[in-house]
């Protein structure tokens, strides 16, 4: 099965733009390769500090976007920000599944957001584009969010499946019974297309792995 995302012309003029994946043929369960998850985190403490964290241009450049967004960074951080800083700070990588933990180390040794999505859960094509007011987002972990409208969101022909690029929505979350995952870097204005096409490229990696499967090849839109 093909799988491309669409671009709108009003999120495009944001600057923003991602790299896609598909994998298939995934098995969904507890990722048992603890070794790799340590060695992961080992990585990131000798590469960073949280001084040296904040100074990278990559966190800046996704700092500078939330911003542009109505979004207060030091509130709501990007996802890898703080996964990395979680990790800084003595703690290990969050133990969800396989696939989602893949996600979260990609996401943290590049320092790109990554999403993961149900493609059997995915109703219709998947655009990228601004949100319409009133629109209704289902994020996971919470309840129901009205958007106001002119949020950058991904989405399928029935709702948000992604608030541009921070939250997912419960609708194509990971499940046990999840067998085809789409995997998705979040780029913004100052991050280089080869530094999230190399995110997900990791992701897919990872999750071939972990989970099993197999990926295509990564794609970029626009």
């Amino acid at each position: 099965m093909a799988l491309a995302i669409e671009v709108k012309d009003d999120a495009a003029g944001l600057g923003i733009f991602v790299a896609y994946n598909m994998v298939e043929g995934v098995k969904v369960g507890p990722l048992e390769d603890d070794l790799y998850l340590r060695e992961a985190a080992e990585r990131i403490r000798s590469k960073y500090t949280l001084q040296k964290l904040r100074e990278d241009p990559i966190v800046r450049a996704y700092r500078d976007f939330y911003w542009r967004i109505g979004i207060d960074p030091t509130k709501t951080r990007p996802s890898s920000e703080a996964m990395v800083r979680r990790v800084l700070r003595g703690g290990s990588f969050p133990r969800i599944n396989n696939v989602v933990d893949a996600g979260n180390v990609a996401s943290a040794l590049t320092l790109v957001p990554i999403g993961l999505y149900d493609l059997d859960k995915v109703r219709g094509p998947m655009t990228l584009r601004l949100a319409r007011p009133g629109e209704i987002f289902h994020p996971i972990g919470g309840g129901e969010e009205v958007l106001e409208g002119g949020e950058p969101v991904l989405a399928d022909e029935e709702e948000v499946l992604f608030l541009y690029p921070h939250r997912d929505s419960r609708k194509t979350m990971i499940t046990s019974s999840t067998t085809k995952v789409v995997v998705l870097g979040a780029g913004v204005p100052g991050v280089e297309v080869p530094r999230v096409r190399k995110a997900v490229n990791l992701a897919v990696e990872l999750i071939e792995r972990f989970a099993g499967g197999h990926g295509g090849e990564t794609k970029v839109s626009p």
